[in-house]
């Protein structure tokens, strides 16, 4: 667990290894505000029991009110259930995938604890402390969205940003990073026009952090790098040819 920012009313907390076995490593990440929690891509099965035992020592857990779904993949939402069915929090889920999360197992008893998010995105009160659900639609699901936290600066961004291998949590020199993210861009992301749309969002944010759902964030020089990286990178369907393989 590291606090990533705190003031006397607002923290923003970072889980980083919870992650077990083959399962793919991903970040949790906890708003509060005036004791009022939201929790974001909570994660699978095997993440729940774990990340519910730290949540406790980091608030009360009557107090997590909201929880966010950056998108539909397992590694974020797997234990929906779980969450909705023991908490009283209220869930956010692109709209565009409310009639898919039932096969997660989401008891129909706790379906209308989960608000649709609209595609171009909403405020989200919490405790006080405004929250914004920005779209990040393809990057790299087509009904997706990440949190800007305006108190303590940090954009949570999701897929967008994630590395994998690397054995920190801060990236310190960028170019060395490069190594840790540049296949899962040029592989999950469909274009670079998507890309070039969320950029010219992001720079309209003021950001002292982008924390990843996957790997180590970004602070400070790394910010604009970041974003000047990903302007210009080619990437899925820029990189194919005119037609698939037949094997």
């Amino acid at each position: 667990m590291i606090t990533l920012f705190e003031d006397s009313d607002h923290k923003n907390i970072f889980y980083s290894d919870l992650s077990v076995g083959t399962m793919v490593q991903a970040n949790q990440h906890l708003i509060v505000h005036n004791s009022t929690g939201m929790l974001l891509d909570p994660g699978g099965h095997k993440v729940y029991t774990n990340l519910f035992a730290r949540l406790s020592k980091a608030m009360p857990i009557n107090g997590l009110k909201h929880l966010f779904f950056s998108h539909q993949d397992p590694d974020i939402i797997a234990a929906a259930n779980g969450w909705l069915m023991i908490t009283d929090a209220q869930a956010y889920l692109s709209a565009i995938w409310m009639r898919f999360i039932p096969h997660f197992g989401v008891d129909d008893l706790v379906v209308r604890k989960i608000t649709a998010i609209p595609d171009e995105g909403m405020t989200v009160d919490v405790g006080g402390a405004p929250v914004k659900i920005i779209p990040a639609h393809f990057l790299h699901s087509a009904g997706n969205f990440q949190v800007y936290d305006p108190t303590a600066k940090i954009l949570y961004s999701g897929d967008l940003g994630a590395s994998l291998g690397q054995d920190y949590d801060i990236v310190e020199d960028f170019d060395a990073h490069l190594q840790y993210m540049e296949g899962f861009h040029r592989r999950y992301i469909p274009c670079n026009k998507a890309l070039r749309m969320w950029v010219n969002t992001a720079r309209q944010l003021d950001i002292d952090i982008i924390a990843p759902q996957h790997g180590a964030m970004l602070k400070g020089e790394a910010v604009g790098r970041f974003l000047d990286w990903l302007e210009g990178l080619e990437c899925g369907i820029d990189l194919m040819g005119e037609s698939f393989p037949i094997p």
